[in-house]
């Protein structure tokens, strides 16, 4: 099978996971930093995805630059089942975090006239603007993922 952008053990594939990993980490330090986050669910659903996120997309930037490392390709089907589920899964987890994040974010900016949080509402939308981006790096790999697994 022929190897091509994203696909684990590439450098782009290690660029997607690293990108998944430090917006993700964005979204997390950016939520982390306002003192009410912890009152609003969604804010706090927003933290415990980003933070399986982070575990995931490390665990395979670890293994893209193993194979990097070591020059060879990654198509073992089993595995790769593994992470089409697990990037599916984490994506899902990630857009539903960030969209009902967002939903919040509007609701104080747009709905109640004004933020009354004051500093703390930029801090909001930083992070949610982080959880989309996480996310659309996610779905490239997704997509990315699904595509060798259907191939192979």
């Amino acid at each position: 099978m022929k190897d091509f952008a994203g696909t684990p053990g590439t450098l782009t594939g290690l660029f997607l996971r690293m990108g998944q990993c430090f917006f993700a980490a964005g979204a997390i330090a950016s939520m982390v930093t306002s003192k009410g986050f912890f009152n609003v669910t969604a804010f706090c659903y927003l933290i415990a995805s980003m933070a399986l996120q982070v575990i995931w997309s490390f665990g395979l930037a670890f293994l893209d630059a193993y194979f990097l490392a070591k020059k060879k390709s990654f198509h073992n089907h089993v595995l790769l089942s593994l992470f089409v589920v697990g990037d599916w899964c984490t994506g899902l987890l990630s857009l539903a975090a960030a969209a009902s994040s967002a939903g919040v974010t509007v609701l104080y900016f747009h709905d109640l006239g004004s933020c009354s949080f004051g500093e703390e509402c930029t801090k909001f939308q930083l992070s949610v603007a982080f959880a989309f981006l996480s996310w659309i790096s996610i779905f490239i790999s997704s997509l990315i993922m699904f595509w060798i697994w259907a191939a192979s």
